[in-house]
């Protein structure tokens, strides 16, 4: 890394916030709680959204200034890094420029809308020799760390099949309007939103292979269905994502991957995720969204002396507020101190190339092969 705030230690490192919406307050009260960071300012191209945002956190007299674009907010200040809180689809727009002015980023998730995308922020922190972290808090749950270590110590021996599930039975996203249900601002559905977290807490347990081919299936049921949305009919004709999607995908290592996520079904769950390796099984209990809240004791099966036998840890409930602060404060600590960088973007990568691949091959309808360029 190059002339980053490491070597000026005098001073906090200062940061910015591109959007305003609601995950950007999760992000300006994690800055907040740091002691080493100030938080210089928030850009949003929405008259009075951010100044909004301010004034319901008590902070309008905090001298946090607030800019139009995040282009003058850069021009403007000498800012160290920078949370990227936008809709999804200016993801990688957002985060490129912030790349290229020097900041460090940390972008939510999903990373962005397109493999092509993805590339593009990758190249941009390289070029800008800036690190670049993708915002999935689950990564500091004991719960997901658990099954990472699980798989990690050998336990379940070498792994061939992984299985995702969960999903929602109603819970397409509507409270803050269109924007996670509209492709312009959005991208993608469930798989985006949602999808994003399972694949992570699944690949993220195996090395993150690299994706070789998927072949996917999307539908958008109950979304284009006006009687879905109470006392908001008109959202369904705004619909053109998809509330459930399933894929079938191979990944380097011979290890096979069973995707499904929803929004929205007939059914309570999609299944329990489960790891299955050759010396032992993993299961992963049913959840709405993976987004760090877990949905019970992880159960290792497995045969001990000739006997089948099950181990079922311990479970705890952990707060997902805390857990978006953790996924802050790790990335302020790669940035100052150069510990770990929590999600790096290169890795990441590979979650949006399934992404990318699944919209892809349920749009043609057949199997497609995954093609990373070099990067």
């Amino acid at each position: 890394m190059g002339d980053t705030v490491m070597n000026d230690r005098k001073r906090p490192a200062r940061a910015g916030i591109v959007g305003a919406g609601w995950i950007a307050r999760a992000h300006v009260e994690s800055y907040l709680r740091c002691p080493d960071v100030e938080l210089a300012a928030l850009a949003e191209p929405m008259p009075g959204k951010a100044e909004a945002l301010l004034k319901a956190l008590g902070l309008e007299d905090r001298g946090i200034r607030v800019y139009a674009s995040a282009k003058e907010m850069y021009e403007a200040e000498r800012l160290d890094l920078a949370s990227i809180c936008t809709s999804s689809a200016y993801h990688a727009a957002n985060s490129v420029e912030a790349l290229k002015s020097g900041v460090h980023v940390l972008c939510e998730k999903p990373m962005c809308t397109t493999l092509d995308e993805a590339v593009s922020m990758v190249r941009a922190a390289r070029r800008a020799d800036r690190l670049l972290s993708i915002g999935f808090q689950p990564r500091m749950s004991k719960y997901m760390q658990d099954i990472t270590r699980i798989v990690q110590s050998g336990q379940l021996g070498e792994v061939y099949y992984l299985q995702s599930g969960g999903g929602r039975r109603h819970g397409i996203p509507t409270p803050y309007g269109t924007s996670f249900i509209e492709k312009k601002t959005a991208g993608s559905g469930a798989m985006g939103d949602i999808g994003c977290y399972s694949l992570d807490m699944l690949l993220n347990a195996v090395g993150y292979p690299r994706p070789l081919t998927v072949s996917a299936y999307k539908s958008d049921f109950f979304g284009r269905d006006p009687n879905y949305y109470d006392g908001h009919p008109e959202y369904a004709k705004k619909f053109d994502v998809d509330d459930f999607a399933a894929a079938f995908i191979r990944l380097e290592g011979g290890i096979i991957l069973d995707f499904r996520i929803s929004w929205a079904m007939h059914m309570d769950t999609a299944g329990d995720a489960l790891i299955l390796g050759k010396k032992g099984g993993l299961k992963i209990p049913s959840t709405e969204c993976w987004n760090g809240s877990g949905g019970g004791p992880l159960t290792i099966y497995h045969d001990v002396a000739g006997k089948r036998v099950e181990t079922r840890l311990p479970y705890e409930e952990e707060d997902v507020g805390e857990l978006l602060y953790a996924k802050v404060r790790a990335f302020v600590d790669a940035v100052l101190y150069g510990a770990p960088l929590p999600c790096p973007g290169e890795q990441i990568l590979y979650n949006q190339a399934i992404l990318d691949g699944i919209a892809r091959s349920a749009e043609l309808g057949r199997e497609v092969e995954i093609v990373i360029p070099e990067l």
